[in-house]
């Protein structure tokens, strides 16, 4: 091998054509040995890559993507509603992202998170047209369902978490959430309390369903609904929300959240007002995030599981950018008993 060929030559210089001579095959043949086409035995492969790594070389991934018009990348979108208040900080967020991450870097893609405060008409369309990436996935659907329909009529790389609505023209993964709602009002009648009251943002679907079945659930024995209380999914919110409760009078005995983060804000204006949870207030909330277990007392509530959800969301993902029309999808709500109802 004379210097010129030498694997130790500088990174600035070498090429794939560099690699391809000292491999003693064509530049397509290294192109698709380092892209890994199985159209490449193995052992060529093999040979190839191990040519490229002691010569230092590294391929251009900007240059392939531009050549085969793509990013390699998907995009994971927060339509953050201005009437749901809910934070890029919601552990709820935090959690299913980090799945979506390990999910879409298993299969070679980067992410890419984008979130939308009170997005305006024409705002999804517009992150799409901008080709910043290959798919996308959205975390809820906040107030967006129809910008959402609109868009999944000409847009197929998308998968939405959120509720099934048989109207719905996109693809969506979700948990039963009105089975859900029964599971935790079933469960709090059990324990005797009767006056149970609903805390949560109706106007946000996912959460209208858990009402739904808050509903049906106390429809079932006779039990008295009491009005929904308006909350967002930020804890300051729920904190006042729960406040004003009390301070109007209302004997009630349970409080059904409408997600974990509420059901914390919840619990502290019960504890500041002196109220002992469970004993004169039980509280269930919805998510099962991480804090769930950890809060005093822990927080009975409703377990959806997100690393399920986001291996199904990424591999129905995929599939729509194969182009294949995939079906929604519902995973199964559990109830999870700790102290707030049970200590």
């Amino acid at each position: 091998m004379s210097e010129s060929e030498s694997p130790t030559a500088p990174l600035a210089r070498l090429k794939m054509s560099d690699v391809a001579r000292l491999a003693g095959v064509s530049v397509s043949t290294v192109s698709r040995a380092l892209a890994g086409s199985p159209l490449i035995p193995q052992p060529l492969r093999d040979k190839i890559e191990a040519i490229a790594a002691e010569a230092g070389y590294a391929v251009n991934h900007s240059a392939r993507t531009l050549r085969m018009q793509t990013t390699r990348t998907i995009g994971v979108v927060l339509p953050i509603g201005e009437k749901t208040d809910q934070r890029a900080t919601d552990p709820f967020l935090i959690e299913m992202v980090g799945h979506l991450t390990d999910e879409v870097i298993k299969r070679g893609y980067d992410l890419l998170v984008s979130k939308a405060p009170a997005p305006r008409e024409g705002w999804l369309s517009t992150l799409i047209q901008s080709h910043r990436f290959d798919g996308m996935l959205m975390i809820g659907q906040s107030d967006q369902s129809s910008g959402l329909d609109d868009v999944a009529r000409r847009y197929m790389p998308m998968v939405v978490w959120g509720e099934r609505s048989p109207e719905s023209a996109y693809c969506s993964v979700g948990v039963d959430n009105a089975y859900g709602g029964r599971l935790a009002t079933d469960h709090l009648l059990s324990i005797g309390r009767r006056r149970i009251r609903f805390l949560g943002p109706l106007d946000v679907p996912e959460v209208a369903a858990r009402h739904r079945g808050y509903l049906e659930a106390l429809d079932g024995v006779g039990a008295e609904a009491g009005e929904p209380v308006a909350s967002t999914f930020a804890h300051v919110s729920a904190y006042e929300a729960t406040r004003r409760l009390i301070e109007s009078g209302d004997r009630f005995d349970a409080l059904f959240c409408a997600s974990d983060v509420i059901a914390g804000g919840a619990q502290r204006a019960l504890m500041d007002a002196g109220r002992r949870i469970p004993a004169d207030v039980a509280i269930a909330g919805f998510d099962d995030v991480p804090l769930a277990q950890y809060m005093s007392p822990p927080l009975t509530t409703i377990r959806q599981d997100l690393k399920v959800a986001a291996n199904l969301m990424v591999e129905l993902l995929f599939r729509r950018l194969d182009g294949t029309a995939t079906p929604s999808s519902v995973i199964p709500a559990r109830l999870v008993i700790r102290a707030s109802t049970t200590g």
